[in-house]
């Protein structure tokens, strides 16, 4: 059983365009992420899910440059170009990534993995019941699972938000929610690239830790915020949108 990640990404971010080539320590913030995600023992390739916006065209060359697949698909209907990303490495098992979670655990994801193979479900996520800081944020499925949601709704919000349909009739996808052990639970850190403020606290972060500790944990970094109250300030006020 081939499983792969896919990340998704674009440049045209409403909120902080370009987000995901802002760099910390010297590297683009996609950067970050990828060398995490080969950090996964079960991942057995990455591709970037892009899209056809000749903006994205400095994404394609990323991906080229960092030796990870990359497929360019819709802008709008997210649900469709990650089935073609899937599709163009022919994998088995989508693990979803947005591009906006740098500071993803490779321990998480791969727990997250381990427990999707050896249970019996459709879906598995560590998002839909928040216990996770937001930016831990890691799916499992099937790619036939997603091509079986694609194939049950039109609605433009169904295909703007991958996993929404699926999310919303567990009759239908049977799910499992992983949830955070109690030293890693919270809900309302945010660790994800949605703006200005959110890119500053990630900077700090990634910075304080490389290049002597580049997998540092999510625990490591809860345990980093609580000495530094301060730095949970920085992004505090910073509203989210809904989950991916």
């Amino acid at each position: 059983m081939k499983i792969v990640a896919t990340i998704e990404a674009r440049m045209t971010s409403s909120r902080l365009p370009g987000k995901v080539l802002l760099t910390a320590n010297g590297q683009p913030m996609l950067h970050h992420l990828v060398r995490r995600l080969r950090h996964v023992p079960s991942l057995e390739d990455i591709v970037l899910a892009t899209t056809v916006n000749a903006m994205d065209d400095s994404l394609v060359e990323f991906a080229r440059r960092s030796g990870i697949r990359c497929f360019r698909g819709s802008e709008e209907d997210v649900m469709l170009r990650v089935i073609g990303a899937a599709e163009s490495i022919q994998t088995d098992v989508i693990v979803e990534i947005t591009g906006d979670c740098p500071l993803i655990d490779p321990l998480i994801v791969e727990q997250a993995i381990r427990m999707f193979l050896h249970n019996t479900c459709d879906y598995l996520g560590n998002a839909v019941i928040r216990s996770y800081p937001d930016g831990m944020d890691t799916q499992v499925f099937r790619l036939e699972t997603l091509r079986r949601s694609a194939a049950m709704t039109n609605d433009p919000l169904d295909h703007e938000h991958v996993t929404l349909h699926i999310r919303n009739h567990p009759e239908l996808f049977p799910p499992l929610h992983l949830l955070a052990p109690p030293d890693e639970h919270w809900p309302e850190l945010g660790l994800t690239l949605d703006e200005q403020a959110d890119y500053e606290l990630l900077k700090k972060i990634i910075e304080y830790f490389d290049e002597a500790h580049p997998y540092f944990t999510c625990r490591e970094v809860i345990a980093l915020l609580r000495e530094k109250p301060e730095w949970v300030e920085i992004n505090r006020e910073v509203k989210r949108k809904g989950a991916a």
